[in-house]
């Protein structure tokens, strides 16, 4: 290890500051965010794919204001086009590019001499690294998630197209899970960090190097200043942001919503977002009769989003299967209560101090337990402002990307001292 500064090698196939201009927005968040994080403290060489130049060029700093030095890896164009398309294509992109970005990793190792090296994006599991077995030395792996399922109760949800998609989905994962190179960058890894604790359940043999990190960070200007408002008027004002897919749940949310226009109106959901279940969802509204009660609202700019929020009582998320889940950060940051299912990256997220949780269970027991959670926030006037005060105090304590960045920077030298990486409490 370098005296002051240590030399890391980091491969981020998606990374890039502009959502809007990426292939893979969250993915590509994620790898420029903690790349930068990293180029902060240590002395970074990033292999990236070619498509990200314009957002890396010029982005990418080190302590002292100097671009980090950066490798540009691409596959013959034709097909990258093939591939990046389909659903399960890019996962073969990504592949493909992995055996392009080791041969240039292996002739970087022979020129330099680097004392780490960290695989951020892809961030999932069952993808193998085909630098890592090579290098010489320790390797991060992470943030990754993937081992995130729908609930078996909940499968019943979905229409048969979609349940089998799932259970191909579960199939070919755990095929990737047993290819030699995954295998191997497993066993190599120093420190592995996983974002949600089905990830870690499947990693449960590598227990001892395994430690939570969260896939989702927020700017610090993003987190609300100043008191989080109360609960405004008698009408209970919630607010969903995402796409209208199977996956997401909103069945449930709008079953919810009929107990409580039942006992305790008015209520209104805000749904933000577009999706191929809009026609479906309108139809079972109608059915349920809670028409009404919805307000639809397409894709709006980021700042109009956080506008959202702050104007918000609680933001409902009741996802089936979500590794992340970006959304409850950004709503934890603007100081609102979020109210979930605890699967995934939002069981990972909230905790009671900031928001409600309900666990997997039979469909009608699952919105009911939604309905409840959220009637609380009428019959306990004080409980929107306390909830999302902790909401907000959390977000800023522990997701900001400066704060991620510390973390890093702690496992890493946990890791140069051939120490097991240390593990932060999330309560």
């Amino acid at each position: 290890m370098s005296a002051a500064r240590p030399k890391v090698l980091v491969s981020a196939y998606a990374c890039h500051p502009n959502p809007a201009a990426a292939h893979f927005p969250g993915e590509a968040i994620l790898g420029w965010s903690l790349a930068r994080e990293i180029a902060r403290f240590a002395d970074m060489r990033l292999i990236t794919w070619a498509f990200n130049r314009d957002g890396v060029e010029g982005t990418l700093m080190d302590g002292d204001g100097r671009p980090a030095a950066v490798d540009y890896v691409a596959l013959p164009d034709r097909v990258h086009r093939a591939l990046r398309d389909r659903h399960y294509g890019v996962r073969f992109d990504y592949f493909l590019w992995q055996r392009q970005a080791a041969r240039l990793a292996r002739r970087l190792v022979v020129s330099e001499r680097f004392d780490l090296f960290h695989q951020i994006t892809f961030s999932n599991d069952w993808m193998p690294s085909f630098i890592a077995p090579s290098f010489p030395g320790p390797f991060v792996w992470g943030p990754i998630g993937g081992g995130q399922r729908v609930p078996a109760p909940l499968l019943r949800t979905l229409a048969p197209r979609e349940r089998r998609q799932e259970r191909a989905r579960t199939f070919l994962q755990n095929v990737w899970r047993a290819t030699p190179a995954r295998r191997r960058a497993a066993r190599k890894a120093s420190a592995i960090l996983v974002c949600n604790a089905e990830t870690e359940g499947v990693l449960s043999r590598y227990a001892d190097r395994v430690v939570d990190f969260p896939v989702n960070g927020i700017r610090r200007e993003d987190v609300l200043e100043g008191p989080v408002p109360a609960a405004a008027g008698d009408e209970l004002r919630l607010l969903y942001v995402g796409r209208f897919d199977a996956i997401k749940g909103l069945p449930l949310a709008l079953e919810a919503l009929r107990v409580l226009d039942r006992v305790a109106p008015p209520v209104t959901l805000e749904l933000v977002g577009e999706g191929p279940e809009r026609p479906r969802l309108e139809a079972l509204a109608a059915r349920l009769g809670v028409s009404h009660r919805l307000a639809w609202t397409p894709w709006s700019p980021r700042a109009e989003i956080f506008a959202k929020m702050r104007r918000s009582d609680v933001f409902l998320f009741p996802s089936l299967r979500d590794g992340g889940g970006a959304v409850v950060v950004e709503a934890m940051a603007s100081g609102l209560p979020v109210v979930c299912l605890d699967v995934g990256g939002p069981g990972f997220h909230v905790r009671d101090d900031w928001g409600f949780k309900v666990p997997p269970g039979p469909a009608d027991a699952v919105a009911a337990a939604l309905a409840a959670a959220l009637g609380r926030f009428r019959a306990e006037p004080g409980l929107r402002a306390r909830l999302g005060t902790a909401a907000r105090d959390r977000a800023g304590s522990y997701y900001t990307w400066d704060r991620l960045g510390e973390r890093l920077r702690a496992i890493y030298a946990d890791v140069l001292a051939g120490a097991p990486p240390r593990r932060e409490e999330r309560t």
